[in-house]
């Protein structure tokens, strides 16, 4: 886990230090004592209609942001986020390592410094060349007026569970085994004061969960099925949330071989939704959320070994189902079916899943947000596409008509892993709902998990999505 910056809250900050200053107006800059060629400066700014003015002074570097007609949406939260990322590039030019905050309505705060400490992330653990990365933003000092003790504490929380699952997914399969995977979850998601019980190849079998079997079989790795619990004493629900992310550690297709480059050279991103649900179960142990959740995440490598499964395969699941098997490479929902099969036992008032699931979510909407279905009532979607407009991790919700379980109707078994070239995300989702009975809900984050090149402040590579909107979603359950 790399080094965060400081944060901490101030009465007033220090006037010589450097600093992030929001105007409602250009007619509030009289405070700011500007020099004339400041002011001058400033002016011509303003007339060019920017936002966001910085000032390079002998030993001082000032931005001024001008919130103009920005409210609190979701673009105007968003938009602040973007500045924050500015920012964070500037003062990474110039070697600022303390930055002070002055922004005094509470949500625009937040925004700006999450979208400045997201930006923060790099992943160098297998740079040899260090030298080139010694900058680091040390310290980020907040006014009162702007931010107080529990949004800075769910600030920090959030942003490092953030990077804790934009490493992993970062992490290639050469290191990051289904093995080692697990162990570092439980590292984590113990240390921070959840209950987590790994479950090795030996009792997965005793399971009898024969989707996360089959889809290991190939490998020379074995699989492993987690479960991450964080149970308060005085829980708001008795029954608990059930979260289920997909651990593919590494995803070569199987025998139905993916093409390459551009598809199976990054898909050691392919547990994103499994590093997610262990991140939100970190961050709201550390929040000491009042809310009952349980995560699990099952996690192998799908290989064309010589004992991998095969198209034509019919597989027995955890819930007695039997699934033919039609594409290999359609592996994320047979080892997430198990799972799910497994989630009945605690009777969930809801399980949401989330996983990098299919090509169809990615050509639909793109990289700019998730694809959500299922069969949880209208009240639970609109809240998690509301929480998903607020922290921008945002939600387009496809349909679930019954007409779409045709598609994955078997003539050789009680369902197949494939449907038809249409529709392929929601066929997916209906895959899925064959393997339980709770209030149901589907993320497929295939688009926005994993970006080649970075987008402000979702760094390249891993981007942690989910994390945010889990924990911003249990938080306010």
């Amino acid at each position: 886990m790399m080094n965060l910056a400081k944060l901490s809250i101030h009465k007033s900050l220090a006037p010589d230090k450097h600093l992030v200053i929001n105007l409602a107006s250009d007619k509030d800059l009289d405070r700011l004592h500007l020099s004339k060629v400041e002011q001058d400066y400033v002016k011509e700014r303003v007339k060019s209609d920017e936002t966001l003015i910085a000032l390079n002074r002998i030993n001082q570097h000032v931005f001024i942001i001008l919130q103009k007609k920005t409210g609190t949406d979701s673009q105007g939260l968003e938009s602040y986020r973007k500045l924050g990322h500015t920012v964070y590039q500037h003062a990474k030019t110039h070697r600022i390592t303390s930055l002070g905050i002055q922004i005094s309505n509470t949500a625009l705060a937040y925004a700006f410094a999450e979208g400045l400490l997201l930006s923060t992330y790099e992943f160098l653990k297998y740079k040899t060349d260090t030298k080139k990365h010694t900058y680091r933003l040390a310290e980020v000092l907040f006014s009162e007026q702007g931010m107080n003790k529990t949004s800075l504490q769910k600030l920090q929380t959030l942003v490092e569970a953030t990077f804790m699952a934009r490493n992993w997914v970062n992490e290639p399969n050469s290191y990051l085994t289904a093995r080692v995977f697990a162990s570092s979850m439980k590292e984590a998601c113990e240390s921070a004061g959840c209950d987590v019980q790994v479950f090795d190849k030996k009792e997965i079998e005793k399971m009898k969960m024969g989707g996360l079997l089959a889809v290991n079989q190939g490998s020379v790795e074995p699989p492993t099925f987690t479960r991450i619990e964080w149970k308060p004493k005085k829980a708001r629900n008795k029954k608990p949330v059930v979260l289920v992310g997909k651990g593919v550690v590494y995803d070569t297709g199987g025998l139905s071989l993916k093409p390459t480059p551009h598809s199976m050279d990054y898909m050691k991103s392919d547990m994103a939704g499994g590093a997610a649900v262990a991140a939100a179960l970190y961050a709201l142990a550390k929040l000491n959320a009042d809310v009952y959740v349980i995560g699990l995440i099952p996690a192998t490598d799908n290989r064309p070994g010589g004992a991998a499964y095969a198209p034509g395969d019919v597989v027995k699941m955890m819930n007695g189902l039997h699934v033919e098997v039609l594409n290999t490479d359609a592996e994320g929902r047979m080892i997430l079916a198990d799972a799910l099969a497994y989630s009945e036992q605690f009777k969930p008032e809801l399980v949401i899943n989330a996983a990098t699931l299919t090509g169809a979510a990615l050509r639909a909407i793109g990289t700019y947000g998730s694809v959500a279905m299922g069969t949880a009532s209208p009240d639970v979607f609109a809240k998690l596409k509301s929480v998903g407009e607020g922290c921008y991790e945002r939600l387009v919700e496809f349909p679930f008509w019954s007409e779409y379980d045709d598609e994955i109707k078997s003539e050789v078994a009680d369902i197949k892993n494939l449907g038809s070239d249409l529709a392929g995300a929601i066929t997916a989702g209906k895959f899925l709902a064959h393997f339980t009975k709770s209030p149901f809900v589907h993320l497929d984050i295939a688009g926005p998990s994993y970006l080649h090149k970075a987008s402000s402040y979702r760094t390249s590579g891993g981007t942690g999505v989910g994390v945010r909107l889990f924990t911003e979603f249990l938080l306010s359950y």
